[in-house]
């Protein structure tokens, strides 16, 4: 398991300030869910961490290393669900292995062993045309976990899925969070999605965002959580009325 600190990271485009000195740290096998309001750059802050975007100012350490495709693994399920239309299930799960070059042998088990961790192996065969949204949100994350990352980060991955698919998959990741202990940043719009799923919340400013509050939920709501407890209620309140003030 990784520990991943976010050290005073900032990122402009084209003079447009998006993140200003964000820092906090993902304890190792910990989920940590991040809030804030829309466009206050929070995909941003993934693709940094993620290393596709470079920060202007701070640094993102893994291990207390700045990462390196050498030693880290970073794992990332879009906002999109993007697969290969023109590879099959299974061929979509191994398509990092296949970059790796690590042998078929090695690659066909661990390929078992995550499509039935997610609930796909009997559709292992089919095309992304002939399987669901939510089918398609699991094969993004088991592809994510097939390089065995060191970090895993999720890009409101569950963003346009109906809400009785959605929760269902907010159960997978809890159980697929718990079997494998990956360091994950699940970024969401969805205070509830959050507040059911993280370890700890990152709420952010508005643009340019910046760490407005950072809250430990694994002390004050214990796992597995109820969406109906009064002490969960709360915390949702809480934490929309935070997003809100940014709006005013």
């Amino acid at each position: 398991m990784a520990e991943l600190n976010i050290v005073g990271v900032s990122k402009s485009f084209n003079n447009l300030k998006v993140l200003n000195n964000i820092s906090f740290t993902a304890k190792p096998g910990k989920l940590i869910g991040v809030l804030g309001p829309s466009g206050c750059g929070k995909t941003t802050l993934l693709r940094v961490l993620s290393g596709i975007e470079k920060a202007d100012s701070g640094k993102v350490l893994i291990n207390n290393e700045a990462p390196d495709t050498c030693k880290h693994k970073i794992g990332y399920v879009p906002q999109s669900l993007t697969l290969y239309p023109w590879r099959t299930v299974e061929e979509n799960v191994l398509f990092g292995l296949e970059i790796r070059g690590t042998d078929k042998k090695s690659s066909s088990e661990l390929a078992y062993n995550l499509l039935k961790a997610v609930g796909l192996y009997e559709f292992k065969d089919y095309y992304p045309h002939e399987i669901s949204g939510g089918m398609k949100a699991r094969a993004c994350l088991a592809r994510a976990l097939a390089i065995d990352p060191d970090v895993l980060l999720m890009d409101e991955p569950f963003a346009n899925i109906d809400t009785q698919t959605r929760y269902y998959l907010q159960l997978e990741v809890l159980k697929i969070h718990q079997k494998y202990k990956k360091t994950t940043v699940f970024v969401s719009h969805n205070v509830e999605e959050i507040v059911f799923l993280a370890d700890t919340v990152i709420v952010l400013t508005r643009r340019p965002a910046t760490v407005k509050k950072e809250l430990d939920l694994s002390t004050i709501l214990p796992k597995p959580r109820s969406i109906f407890s009064e002490e969960f209620l709360n915390i949702r309140k809480n934490l929309i009325q935070l997003i809100q003030e940014e709006f005013t």
